[in-house]
């Protein structure tokens, strides 16, 4: 057994989510959103490379030593899955490596809107997932994909960078692929998938411009595809989406926006009320023929005001959410607070104080 697993065994006993390893301080758990050190040495150069270097491959350490960050997956000798990125930084090597569930979750036990479950029933269009890293995108998508899986008889292909939570074939059959190992970029998966006679495509990031195409591409012809952007609204998942492509091409992709588009689901990782675990809070954005239209028109700064009004058909603002959540004494107010948008409306609900802006305490 690798060195390193008897602090991701340590890791997961606790329930973190993150096992941080950098030199010169001691390895780091994220707890509920925390950084907690355990209880050992300040790690060296050298010891760190020996953990790093017990469970790579010398292509990997190759690949590390010129210079570029190394993303894998990895199940450790007790079993766990981790996602792993390894880079290097001005004191020496650093990784963080990322606890994913055996199990894969259901969109019941994530308690996400029912929307959502309704958007998975759709046969064509593209479904969009956004948010900041580490705020629960993966685990989303990989509670869609197992809605699709035991609800539809359906050829699912999964391009992810790594795999992560691994898919068992129920009603569905799933295809996992993992970007260098099986694929060179997402933008070539989404073309070869294409040719494989796919139902559902899921996209682990639409990252550049070619990718976008294809997943556009994709949607336009007849398939569901699923996708993710590191974007922190609705109204910025528009505009980085258009912003992406060339200036000659715009048009077609707003059009392709107000028409193809099914949702923008943007979320952040919000402390539980009794502060020992985190919830998704969504904003949703459903595209109808008045968001269509502040699309192809470039009004995109008028969208929110359409989630505000959009609550009967599942639309909802963070803020909304946010708000909903604290009054069903869900989330904690105070890291609630942090998170909203318009953080005037949430004061109210503040339980401590020093977080408020002194001029809200006067």
């Amino acid at each position: 057994m690798a060195r390193i697993d008897a602090f991701l065994k340590l890791g997961t006993d606790q329930g973190c989510s993150d096992i941080h390893f950098a030199v010169g301080i001691p390895p780091m758990l994220r707890m509920y959103g925390d950084l907690m050190p355990v209880k050992f040495r300040d790690l060296s150069h050298g010891e760190l490379e020996g953990y790093i270097g017990e469970i790579t491959t010398r292509t990997q350490q190759d690949y590390l030593r010129k210079g570029h960050d190394l993303d894998f997956s990895y199940v450790s000798g007790t079993g766990g899955r981790f996602r792993v990125n390894v880079f290097r930084k001005d004191t020496g090597i650093g990784a963080t490596f990322r606890a994913i569930p055996t199990d894969v979750p259901t969109l019941e036990s994530l308690k996400l809107p029912p929307v959502i479950q309704k958007l998975c029933d759709n046969h064509q269009g593209m479904i969009l997932v956004t948010g900041s890293t580490g705020t629960g995108k993966s685990t989303t998508l990989a509670a869609m994909i197992d809605y699709l899986n035991r609800s539809r008889k359906l050829n699912i292909i999964s391009l992810e960078d790594p795999i992560e939570f691994v898919h068992k074939s129920k009603q569905s059959q799933v295809i996992q692929r993992e970007l260098n190992t099986h694929l060179p970029t997402f933008a070539e998966g989404v073309r070869a998938a294409l040719r494989e006679d796919p139902d559902v495509i899921l996209v682990g990031e639409l990252r550049d411009a070619d990718t976008i195409r294809w997943a556009m591409t994709a949607a336009e012809t007849g398939h569901l595809v699923l996708g993710t952007l590191h974007t922190t609204g609705a109204v910025k998942t528009i505009d980085r989406v258009v912003d992406a492509l060339p200036a000659d091409e715009r048009e077609q992709t707003k059009t392709f926006l107000s028409q193809g588009l099914l949702a923008v689901i943007t979320q952040v990782l919000v402390k539980s009320v009794d502060l020992r675990g985190r919830r998704a809070i969504c904003e949703i954005m459903l595209i109808n023929r008045a968001i269509g239209k502040l699309i192809s028109t470039d009004q995109t700064h008028q969208i929110l005001s359409q989630l505000q009004m959009g609550k009967d058909s599942g639309m909802q603002t963070l803020d909304q959410a946010l708000l909903a959540a604290i009054q069903a004494k869900e989330i904690d107010p105070d890291n609630a607070y942090v998170y909203a948008n318009d953080q005037k409306l949430f004061s109210r609900y503040v339980t401590d104080t020093s977080i408020l802006p002194k001029f809200e305490q006067n």
